[in-house]
C-alpha cells in the first residue's frame, strides 16, 4: 500500500512471511471507528495473500483499557507473531480521556519492552469524532491499515533478529 500522506507508514513492498499468525484486538467502544480500523487492517493482510481463517484472528474487548490485558493474554498463548491493538478514544469534557490514553499507552509500551513479539499500537487518541473518521478510512488514510503494514514489517524484523 503506497501513500503520500505526511507521517504515514513506509511505503513499498511488504515482506512475505511464511506461516504468519497475527491477532487483532479491537475495542468495541466507538465501534463504528474501530470496525473501520479493523477492516483496513484485515484488507492489508488479504491484499498481501494472507487468509483471515489461517493467518489473522480478530478478537474484541469492551474498551481501550482492556486492550492491554487482551494483548498480554494473546502473547502468553504463544500462538501469534504479533498483536495489533485497535481502539479509539475521543476527548470529552472530563479528564477520563487522559487516564484512558495514559493507561493504554503505558500498558502497550510495557508489553513491547517485556515481551518477545511486537504489539502494534493502533489506538486513535483524538479531539473529535471527525478526527477519528479522518484516520479510519477518511481523508488521512486508515491507521488500521498502517498498523497491519507495521505488524508485517516488525514480524520480518523479529525473524531477522532471531536468525542472526
Amino acid at each position: 500500500m503506497s501513500t503520500s500522506t505526511p507521517g504515514a507508514a513506509p511505503s513499498g513492498a511488504l515482506p512475505a512471511i511464511d506461516n504468519l499468525s497475527v491477532a487483532i484486538v479491537r475495542a468495541q467502544w466507538n465501534g463504528h471507528i474501530t470496525s473501520a480500523l479493523c477492516d483496513g487492517a484485515v484488507k492489508v493482510f488479504l491484499d498481501n495473500g494472507y487468509k483471515t481463517d489461517e493467518n489473522v484472528k480478530v478478537f474484541e474487548v469492551p474498551g481501550a483499557v482492556e486492550l492491554t490485558f487482551a494483548a498480554s493474554a494473546l502473547i502468553e498463548s504463544s500462538m501469534f507473531d504479533a498483536v495489533i491493538v485497535l481502539g479509539c478514544v475521543i476527548r470529552g469534557g472530563t479528564p477520563h480521556f487522559d487516564y484512558v490514553c495514559q493507561s493504554v499507552t503505558q500498558g502497550i509500551t510495557a508489553l513491547n519492552a517485556d515481551c518477545d513479539i511486537p504489539v502494534i499500537f493502533g489506538v486513535l487518541t483524538v479531539d473529535t469524532e471527525q478526527d477519528a473518521l479522518d484516520r479510519a478510512g477518511g481523508s488521512l488514510g486508515n491507521k488500521g491499515a498502517e498498523a497491519a503494514e507495521t505488524a508485517i514489517r516488525m514480524i520480518d524484523f523479529s525473524n531477522k533478529v532471531k536468525n542472526l
